[in-house]
């Protein structure tokens, strides 16, 4: 008799279950390609604006603005952001941007975006659309292979602010969502979450739907800060006022 071969916990929000052995009879995620040499939009609308360096405070080593220029904020959990003119929103609009939000459950991505009153790109939204369940994990490839999709649908509507809210932990799972932004002509910002673990830890303790201790701490280990390099024009990192 054939043994199953054991699989690892998944702690890849784009892949499957976290926290749960993926099924051996469990097909193919359906995933998308994007070619390099996808249609800008006609007229170029969203021209790439050219990067700016903003005065901050020493960054840390994995945020060393590089001589082409970048621009990297700091903001302190709670934040309220100060409401923008009617000129600044016309000439921020102008530019086309995708945000993606990096941290783990728990590091305050949904209350940041709730601040802003922004509705995100989201799987759990997504989930409860297909399948009017936000706790479906059965088809966690389909749900990211949608949502990237509805990005693109997005960009092809020349919609200029775009946000992802998921955990994107490492630099492979944020590199297809920079690459298609990028063949579109947008910018890419980053949103970091640089909070303790223990933290989290504490927020997932009350939440309804949260994630195990165990797989939590592995996230931890395979989250990976955002670079320049990666292609990002900007980024905030978000910390807590007393972590403590």
């Amino acid at each position: 008799m054939r043994r199953r071969s054991r699989r690892a916990p998944n702690i890849s929000e784009s892949t499957g279950k976290i926290g749960q052995q993926l099924p051996s009879n469990q097909p193919a995620p359906l995933v998308p390609s994007y070619p390099d040499d996808a249609p800008a939009p006609r007229g170029n609308p969203h021209p790439q604006p050219a990067k700016t360096v903003a005065p901050i405070a020493a960054p840390g080593p994995e945020w060393k603005v590089p001589a082409s220029g970048g621009r990297l904020e700091l903001e302190t959990q709670p934040e309220t952001p100060p409401a923008a003119s009617g000129a600044e929103r016309t000439a921020q609009a102008a530019k086309g941007v995708v945000v993606l939000a990096i941290g783990l459950p728990g590091s305050g991505k949904t209350t940041w975006f709730g601040r802003r009153g922004v509705s995100p790109l989201s799987s759990d939204l997504l989930r409860g659309i297909l399948f009017d369940d936000v706790e479906e994990q059965r088809y966690q490839g389909l749900v990211f292979s949608t949502l990237r999709s509805m990005l693109r649908a997005r960009l092809i509507a020349h919609m200029p602010w775009n946000y992802v809210d998921a955990t994107n932990l490492s630099t492979h799972e944020r590199r297809q969502w920079i690459k298609m932004a990028k063949s579109f002509g947008y910018e890419v910002h980053a949103v970091f979450f640089d909070v303790p673990l223990e933290v989290c830890l504490a927020r997932n303790r009350q939440r309804d739907r949260s994630v195990s201790e165990d797989v939590m701490r592995k996230m931890a280990e395979k989250l990976k800060a955002p670079a320049f390099e990666e292609g990002f024009e900007k980024i905030t990192v978000v910390r807590v006022k007393n972590p403590s």
